[in-house]
């Protein structure tokens, strides 16, 4: 038994059941899972330390009814749906929910989050400020326990080779003028030195909203969210795609690619063609996710004369900073069956691996990271949505007043990565530094949240079943329109994909939208 849970730590979202009680479950699984499987010997996913672990603790005893590869996972829980023959907890997609709930096949869990969400988890729950129940709510009833993910985590940055800069004589781009003359510079002026005319400006893929090497932060220099529903002034959601100004976006981003600064070819290259074109030291510019660090370290392997660093997105707006464009990333629910007696199990499982690896009975080496990330083999995978953030702002003041003996967890593991390069000159910690150090994406994070530059999404819901339908239409002619725009369609094209994004359902989603949003506002 754990100490800090059992006598130390008396909730009832922690409490063990008298008896031991069956749930049963299915889960996905991947390639990486079953090679991490074979660092524990005996183990399985049916038995390992965190399946004994809610036996131990909670009482209750994990069986999987079965167990699917990650792209049959949704697809063969369908199947069950259909034949009304599913487990007692499940991990559905959007869709799936609305499915289970409109036929009232799964439980109102208000009682199960008012009585057994443990203060710790709560916490974690509305970590970014956001309520994540919102879409599970459907007339008072709480259909569903959101599977969290981190919303800022996708923020983007500019990730620059500065040694390209220095070469040039250049200075990191304040404004987006700044940036498009960076890009000018690193196409024609040879930045590398090698008198040959190989390079390009900036960095995009084929997929243009990608979180790395796409376009949605080069766009939020003028003010242009294509993604992202946004509130007018009349109080209304407005859907960003066809706002007018997209259209200076794209005007700019067609210059570039005539001039030579983007690849002729970008539209038949997907991301991992891409990178190596960053890794064969050809394109110096991109926005990016901070994972983007680990992203453009092969260059630097390639090349150890190569420095990149990290920057906030920037906007012509004068005395302005940009605003920072991200969606909401809530796309998996879990939910209980209508009749399984133990609804609050699923929400006891979420309270204990919170509490094992970021609680105050957290033990981060045994359940998060052995260093082998055994967090991965629990059927339920929560986690603080700013974790990353916090380990960064743990490592920046233990650094600043000399406690690194005082960092632990996740924060100590990262640092000791970071170190590993700076005295032991380890390039398997380079990524790090450019992610955590005092210069790296999360320095540029904090300030993005201390400047108040978050744009979030107005919009959570479900949308119904026909608007899901063709919102899926409207986003393929949408990056079909962009696309053919920068490649030289004229930008009255983008005036007719408005008019055509209106009457194939655009007009119909907004409606539906802005009720629900209306609602949901009235209801507060």
């Amino acid at each position: 038994m754990i100490d800090g849970i059992d006598s130390g730590y008396q909730h009832s979202g922690l409490s063990k059941y008298e008896s031991t009680i069956d749930l049963n479950l299915v889960r996905n699984t991947s390639k990486n899972l079953t090679n991490l499987l074979k660092e524990f010997p005996g183990d399985t996913l049916s038995d390992n330390r965190w399946t004994r672990l809610y036996k131990d603790t909670l009482g209750i005893n994990i069986q999987y009814n079965w167990i699917a590869e990650d792209n049959l996972y949704h697809q063969k829980l369908g199947v069950d749906i259909v034949s009304r023959n599913f487990p007692d907890v499940m991990k559905v997609n959007t869709q799936q929910l609305r499915e289970l709930a409109n036929a009232g096949l799964i439980q109102d869990l208000n009682d199960v989050y008012e009585t057994y969400m443990t203060p710790f988890t709560k916490e974690v729950m509305y970590q970014e400020g956001i309520d994540p129940f919102e879409v599970v709510r459907m007339d008072q009833k709480l259909m569903g326990i959101p599977v969290l993910e981190s919303s800022v985590e996708a923020v983007q940055y500019i990730w620059i080779r500065t040694d390209w800069l220095e070469q040039l004589g250049m200075s990191p781009p304040e404004t987006m003028d700044d940036l498009l003359e960076i890009s000018k510079a690193f196409t024609f002026e040879d930045p590398d030195q090698n008198g040959v005319d190989d390079t390009y400006g900036l960095a995009v893929t084929q997929y243009i909203w990608d979180p790395a090497m796409g376009l949605s932060g080069f766009m939020a220099g003028f003010n242009s969210y294509p993604n992202l529903w946004l509130e007018n002034e009349e109080g209304k959601l407005v859907y960003g795609g066809i706002q007018s100004e997209v259209k200076d976006a794209l005007l700019a981003l067609q210059t570039m690619y005539q001039s030579g600064e983007i690849d002729e070819e970008f539209m038949f290259k997907d991301g991992n063609q891409v990178s190596e074109q960053i890794k064969d030291g050809t394109i110096g510019l991109l926005y990016g996710e901070q994972w983007a660090s680990f992203l453009v370290a092969d260059s630097v392997k390639n090349n150890n004369k190569a420095e990149w660093g990290v920057f906030p997105i920037v906007t012509n707006e004068e005395d302005k900073l940009a605003r920072v464009p991200i969606q909401r990333k809530m796309n998996e629910y879990w939910v209980v069956r209508k009749g399984y007696e133990h609804p609050e199990a699923i929400m006891k499982m979420i309270n204990l691996h919170l509490e094992m690896n970021w609680g105050e009975s957290a033990e981060y080496e045994n359940y998060y990271s052995t260093p082998y990330p055994v967090w991965q083999l629990s059927p339920v995978t929560p986690f603080p949505p700013l974790k990353n953030l916090d380990a960064y702002l743990q490592i920046d003041n233990a650094v600043a007043n000399n406690q690194i003996s005082n960092l632990k967890g996740e924060a100590k593991a990262i640092y000791e990565k970071m170190d590993s390069y700076h005295s032991q000159n380890d390039f398997n910690g380079w990524g790090w530094a450019l992610t955590y150090g005092s210069d790296g994406a999360f320095s540029v994070l904090n300030e993005y949240i201390e400047n108040e530059q978050i744009l979030l999404d107005k919009y959570v819901g479900i949308l119904s079943d026909s608007m899901g339908e063709r919102k899926t239409i409207l986003e393929h002619k949408k990056l079909d329109t962009y696309i053919n725009i920068i490649l030289g369609s004229p930008i009255e094209t983008f005036d007719d994909f408005v008019q055509d994004w209106e009457k194939m359902g655009g007009e119909e989603i907004t409606k539906e939208i802005n009720d629900f949003y209306q609602q949901l506002n009235s209801s507060y």
